[in-house]
């Protein structure tokens, strides 16, 4: 059965350095995730580090899998952490350099388009040339860039792009603002505070939250073929459907309610997290057609023992290849790219 991987992260050496510069206040204290374990170590056989190869180690690692295709995307916070000018010049850099790993291995990696939000025109048209000459196959952007959420009309050109282009974007999580932090996540243990506003809670919340937004602006009643991809089991909303789907009381200038939009604007994917429970509480809220795989590579490293074990646990043979490898294909047109 063949398996496509969405959110298979990647670093830009020249990214990294930049976050590395930034100023304490402006930095995003979760890079120091990228280094932990051995995401940062260097791979002996390819003189580089894992976090950061997209080349044969990487194909070595997707093999371990059993992972036929990877979607590569460069890791939080990317560019919207860094100043909009530098960002620009960044974002295109690392999209070439995706560009030529996808060119290199064509029957094995896509992927996603870095955008420097921070200049939302700038995005909209890196977007359209990651589209239309790079061939890759949709964005990975987080949803909030400095204080602007991803929902500000200032994004609507870059959203439409997205639609136009039948770009699908993937709303990954990122720490908590320093506002929020100091508010409500801080006061514990530094080591804690940080793993409470990032993996252990914030980084979901604040996905979440910024998909919701998207709904209630009103974005995909502008743009109805929008679609967004949230990971780890869709960032909290599938399991409080039923409370965020009374916002549809209030939310009166939609056209549906909140859930329609979850369900038919909307796929999910897993990031790794491979529990039978969280696949099967997916599946009551949203039907297979919405549901992607991935591993979120290489914070997870499943061998293919645990990855056929995953698929094991999906209810039929169709639902699998479509979990597998078929919702992928369609959705982001994996047959049409160059």
């Amino acid at each position: 059965m063949k398996v496509v991987a969405v959110e298979e992260h990647w670093n830009s050496v020249t990214i990294r350095d930049a976050l590395d510069r930034l100023p304490s206040g402006a930095r995003d204290e979760s890079v120091v995730f990228n280094t932990m374990g051995d995401n940062q170590a260097r791979l002996e056989d390819i003189g580089q580090a894992r976090l950061e190869d997209i080349g044969q180690g990487r194909i070595e690692a997707m093999d371990a899998a059993g992972i036929d295709v990877s979607v590569l995307s460069v890791v939080t916070p990317a560019t919207q952490a860094l100043p909009a000018r530098e960002a620009i010049v960044l974002a295109r850099d690392a999209n070439d350099e995706a560009a030529d790993a996808v060119r290199a291995h064509p029957d094995r990696l896509r992927a996603f388009a870095t955008l420097p939000t921070g200049d939302p025109q700038a995005a909209a048209a890196e977007l359209e040339r990651c589209a239309t000459r790079l061939g890759h196959v949709g964005a990975m952007v987080f949803g909030r860039t400095g204080s602007r959420m991803l929902d500000d009309p200032a994004y609507d050109d870059l959203l439409a792009t997205a639609a136009r282009l039948r770009q699908p974007v993937f709303l990954h999580p990122q720490i908590a603002s320093n506002e929020l932090r100091d508010a409500a996540y801080r006061g514990l243990d530094p080591q804690i505070d940080l793993a409470l506003a990032s993996f252990g809670w914030g980084w979901h919340m604040d996905a979440g939250l910024a998909a919701l937004r998207l709904i209630l602006r009103g974005t995909f009643d502008r743009h109805p073929g929008l679609q967004l991809v949230l990971g780890h089991w869709g960032e909290m909303l599938l399991f409080w459907m039923d409370r965020v789907d009374s916002l549809s009381r209030v939310a009166t200038h939609l056209e549906r309610r909140v859930s329609d939009y979850i369900r038919t604007n909307m796929h999910i994917t897993c990031s790794g997290m491979l529990q039978e429970r969280l696949l099967r509480h997916t599946l009551d809220f949203t039907g297979a057609d919405r549901v992607l795989f991935s591993t979120d590579y290489p914070f997870h490293r499943p061998d293919a023992a645990a990855v056929e074990q995953f698929f094991d646990a999906v209810p039929g043979p169709a639902d699998r290849v479509r979990i597998a490898s078929g919702n992928a294909e369609a959705l982001f047109r994996l047959g049409d790219v160059r």
